[in-house]
């Protein structure tokens, strides 16, 4: 469970480096550097979420619902980290019995 919260704040971090690189691209259009960086370095990440995420989900028996909230978290920038403190706050990362 530490790797899934981890890589969900990780994988945020990856986002705000794609989202400098994709300005200083298309916007300050003074270099691609970043893109080549964090694109990949982003991708992977969200690879290594979505695999945690389900994982976890199994592991902890999550519900459906709950599996979709953190496998779309890695949609829009930065809620991964937000699902990580929602799951937290709501005793998602607690076992459940059976």
């Amino acid at each position: 469970m530490r790797a899934f919260r981890v890589v969900a704040v990780a994988e945020a971090f990856s986002w705000a480096g794609l989202l400098v690189g994709m300005y200083l691209k298309w916007v300050a259009g003074t270099t691609e550097r970043g893109v080549e960086i964090f694109g990949p370095v982003h991708g992977g990440l969200v690879l290594v979420y979505v695999a945690l995420a389900v994982l976890v989900a199994v592991r902890l028996r999550w519900s459906l619902w709950t599996t979709f909230l953190a496998l779309a978290a890695t949609v829009p920038p930065f809620c991964t980290v937000a699902f990580d403190v929602w799951a937290h706050r709501s005793g998602r990362y607690a076992r459940r019995a059976g």
